[in-house]
């Protein structure tokens, strides 16, 4: 049945962890990940806490297939009340800390309460344990990785740990296993700092079994994985370029947010790009690019590792930052540069690592500098609130900005609050460019403008991994949609959000659909956990992980004038490229969201959707 069966409850608070069995019949309804670890957030936990407190609960959650031979089957989730936006945080990450908890013989692992001390979470297998983490407070998510490994004597331990980001409760502070991938988004790394849980150290040796149907599972994990192979996205553009690919095309077509989204294309995309990683550099002739790197049990190998000049001002007297590293990924890259006006790709790089090296989210960090910019540019911060001249495509005040966010001093500490809370304060809430509290990905909605929809009705503030239409509306996938009509967008965002909340419950990377439909992770998911998962029932669960997610919303306070867009993308309409002269049509799309979603005018879940879903 693929899962392990046995979840680890820890009470921080009074230093206990105890072994208990998995819901099975709620396993069945949720699948997993994603979906069960919500299910649990949601049954044991009052939506109306505070994010920081100690009644807030954070669990990491596998999928069924975690740790399996299905292709990319590495992923794992943090799911919590976000101190961001005070909504749900769901937040997904690869590697290889997922595919270990699983072999250690865990689905989940839930904490509960706060620690009085730094502590750290020690799993080996059966055994699992509180330890003092005093000795590793205030060190990074590489010294702690590397302190962990060398005391454990075990260079194959996973860790899943926060930089002092997470200590000083940046809002979009995240969570970091093997030094590069993330639990990046909502603030994750936060509360984990507020419960004093320094890391979550894993060593699996019993590997994942289980499986409901072996030799079945077997061939249809090897049929799906030739298709990602032959598939021109899965098996060449991300392999050979990773998702930085994505810069040159989203800025052709207008969609590229550029200095705070005043405008919608950046002439340094060329200087930021895949290309340019890609190409040497005139420094030294080296190329920024070093290699690709692949997740467990991954085929399509996207990641980055990159190395920075070491002749550039960020790192010229910096040795520790030469060597090669997690890259840039097309988000960090737009966030960083694009959204900033910076088109300096060492800078960006240096920025990235910091966030890779500390715990921070690169989008939600980049796009904030957006607006200090933006506000500084007005006069309405100055250089000695900020510390140094801060105009849109300043390399150095970006790389400052780091600097200080990652350490919580100075203005650093106001910038690790986010955009929505800094420009209320200082009397710009507009310039935010975010929803529910959250910074906004990589594409301008009135350029593509099904996104407007999927981020005004993001169930964890703005973002593009709940509902990518960017595959149906530039790439074609699975069928063309026209980017720039509000025409059929609510079906096609309600498709994609119900889709993507199915991968995600099976443990797998979504970027797995550029190749794949739901058609084809059914029957992995079926050969592994039961023939009860159809492809009917497998919609199902990913409209009812939606809705449980939305319904913790509108428990929590949130309302629908909360699915909304700022002024800036209602009502100033692009000003170049393909969308010049329109604004993002929300107000045409929501009404028709609701409606075929089975939610009232407010937003609300009607009697006979939860009746239906079983909610």
């Amino acid at each position: 049945m693929s899962w392990a069966g046995k979840i680890l409850r820890v009470n921080l608070t009074n230093g206990t962890v105890a072994s208990e069995p998995l819901r099975m019949d709620w396993a069945r309804q949720y699948l997993g990940s994603r979906g069960l670890g919500t299910k649990y957030l949601v049954e044991e936990m009052d939506a109306t806490v505070d994010p920081l407190s100690p009644d807030n609960k954070m669990i990491w959650c596998t999928g069924p297939l975690t740790g399996t031979m299905a292709s990319t089957g590495g992923r794992y989730t943090v799911i919590t009340k976000g101190p961001l936006t005070g909504a749900i945080a769901c937040s997904n990450s690869g590697g290889y800390w997922g595919s270990e908890l699983k072999a250690a013989g865990w689905d989940m692992v839930i904490v509960e309460g706060a620690s009085a001390r730094p502590v750290y979470l020690y799993i080996n297998d059966d055994v699992a344990e509180l330890r003092d983490a005093s000795h590793l407070w205030g060190k990074s998510v590489w010294e702690t990785e590397e302190s962990l490994k060398k005391s454990h004597q075990d260079p194959l331990l996973r860790i899943s740990t926060i930089g002092l980001a997470g200590e000083n409760k940046v809002l979009f502070s995240a969570i970091v296993n093997d030094l590069h991938r993330a639990a990046g988004r909502s603030g994750v790394g936060a509360v984990m700092g507020s419960k004093n849980l320094k890391a979550v150290a894993v060593r699996g040796t019993k590997g994942v079994g289980n499986i409901a149907n072996p030799k079945e599972f077997m061939k249809v994990t090897f049929e799906k994985k030739k298709i990602l192979h032959d598939n021109a996205v899965t098996g060449a553009g991300l392999p050979t370029y990773g998702t930085q690919v994505l810069m040159s095309v989203i800025n052709e077509i207008g969609a590229l947010p550029t200095r705070n989204h005043r405008d919608v294309q950046f002439e340094g995309a060329k200087d930021i790009g895949a290309e340019a990683m890609a190409t040497p550099r005139a420094t030294d002739g080296k190329k920024h690019l070093v290699t690709n790197q692949a997740c467990f049990g991954c085929t399509i190998a996207c990641g980055r590792i990159s190395k920075i000049d070491k002749t550039h001002f960020t790192v010229e007297n910096k040795p520790k930052y030469w060597g090669a590293s997690g890259g840039l990924e097309y988000e960090a890259a737009w966030a960083l540069g694009a959204a900033n006006g910076v088109n300096d790709l060492e800078a960006l790089q240096y920025a990235n690592v910091l966030c890779n090296e500390q715990g921070m989210d690169p989008i939600s960090f980049g796009a904030t500098i957006g607006a200090v910019m933006e506000l500084y540019e007005m006069g309405v911060l100055t250089k000695e609130q900020l510390g140094i001249d801060a105009k849109f495509g300043d390399a150095r005040a970006l790389a400052h900005f780091a600097e200080i966010t990652a350490r919580g001093e100075g203005f650093g500490v106001e910038i690790g609050q986010g955009s929505a809370r800094l420009c209320r304060k200082y009397g710009h809430p507009d310039l935010s460019m975010s929803v529910k509290g959250q910074e906004f990905p990589a594409y301008d909605s009135r350029g593509v403008q099904g996104m407007g929809l999927t981020y005004a009705t993001s169930n964890r503030g703005a973002c593009h991994l709940r509902s990518y239409t960017i595959a149906s509306e530039v790439l074609g996938i699975p069928v063309k949609t026209d980017p720039l009509t509000a025409d059929g967008k609510p079906e096609l965002v309600m498709a994609f959000q119900d889709a993507t909340a199915a991968f995600d419950a099976a443990g797998i990377c979504i970027f797995t659909s550029f190749a794949w439909t739901l058609a084809d992770v059914q029957p992995q998911v079926a050969a592994a956990c039961g023939e009860e998962f159809t492809l009917e029932n497998l919609n199902q669960i990913g409209e009812r992980i939606w809705n449980m997610e939305r319904d913790f919303n509108n428990r929590a306070g949130f309302t629908a004038k909360d699915d909304t867009l700022p002024k800036r993308l209602l009502e100033e309409p692009a000003q170049t490229g393909p969308a010049k002269g329109l604004v993002n049509k929300l107000p045409e799309m929501l009404p028709k969201y609701y409606e075929i979603r089975g939610w009232d005018t407010e937003g609300r879940l009607k009697p006979e959707t939860r009746e239906r879903l079983g909610l």
